[in-house]
């Protein structure tokens, strides 16, 4: 049975589209349409009921769907082992990195990684929300706090803080807080995950616990944006030392209430189960962990 058939078949499942999978992979849809053909006939069975308005699994497509995806992921599995006895780290790694940190930060020790082990390649997934890693075509993500579901395979990176950060130009326009009350009466920037804004800011000092709602004119969904508005000097934002470390070092951010301590969040390297905790996701979990401890986070 051919591999890249059953490579098509599961492209087909998670997006109900053989045109849209055949652009995923390059083909034609007359030649995906054909293959699929073929592996029902190999199968003596139909995979999916087709309309005009929807493409949809039949219940003897679920049911092979479940044995497919563990047969590619074993292939793939013996595939890597081999190279990790060989010494070498190869294969595709299937990763999520959140926008601010992955982007500005991370990508560039994954390049330096590649670079390291040239017989690895990378497919990226950049954002702050994970729906799914079947329906994301992700092996592993790199994600602030641990993972609500206990069945997942997860790492922890690292522990960070955050901060209360703003530009010189804000700070000149509208002063300085000098306690975190004072942050009601400034305009702060929002950051939003789903259908949830992240405005209840909570900071520390000795042993008193302030716990502060606060307001703005923006909120985002992508924590990139939300540090971009702040060294722009649209606000004042509450977020993690890793993501502005560098931005404070070259005079685009400036700390504020440096007295006053966050709660730390953890980093997590999170895989869906242990068949993804592959030698090259052991490989990037030590990497991270080396390059996170350099940075500062603890």
């Amino acid at each position: 049975m051919n591999t890249d058939d059953l490579e098509l078949f599961t492209r087909i499942a998670d997006c109900s589209s053989i045109t849209a999978s055949a652009e995923q992979l390059g083909l034609s849809p007359a030649t995906a349409s054909a293959a699929l053909k073929r592996l029902e006939k190999q199968l003596d069975t139909q995979l999916f009921i087709r309309s005009t308005r929807q493409l949809r699994l039949t219940p003897e497509g679920e049911h092979f769907l479940m044995f497919c995806r563990q047969s590619l992921a074993a292939l793939e599995e013996g595939k890597t082992s081999l190279h990790a006895i060989k010494g070498k780290i190869s294969g595709e790694l299937r990763l999520s990195l959140p926008s601010d940190l992955g982007r500005n930060i991370v990508v560039p020790w994954i390049d330096e990684l590649m670079i390291k082990h040239p017989e690895l390649s990378l497919k990226l997934n950049i954002g702050d929300h994970l729906s799914d890693f079947y329906l994301d075509r992700v092996d592993v993500a790199l994600r602030y706090g641990a993972p609500e579901d206990s069945s997942m395979i997860a790492f922890q990176i690292g522990s960070v803080d955050r901060l209360i950060i703003a530009s010189p130009a804000y700070i000149h326009r509208f002063g300085e807080p000098q306690t975190p009350v004072a942050l009601h009466q400034h305009n702060c920037l929002i950051y939003r995950l789903g259908n949830r804004a992240y405005n209840n800011w909570e900071l520390a000092k000795q042993d008193k616990t302030f716990k502060i709602t606060v307001h703005g004119d923006r909120e985002c969904d992508d924590a990139d944006i939300v540090r971009r508005w702040a060294c722009a000097g649209k606000g004042i934002a509450f977020k993690s030392s890793l993501d502005v470390t560098q931005d404070i070092n070259e005079g685009r951010l400036i700390r504020l209430l440096s007295d006053y301590r966050s709660r730390p969040v953890g980093l997590w390297l999170v895989c869906p189960t242990r068949k993804q905790v592959t030698p090259s996701v052991l490989l990037l979990r030590d990497y991270l962990r080396e390059k996170i401890s350099a940075l500062g986070g603890n």
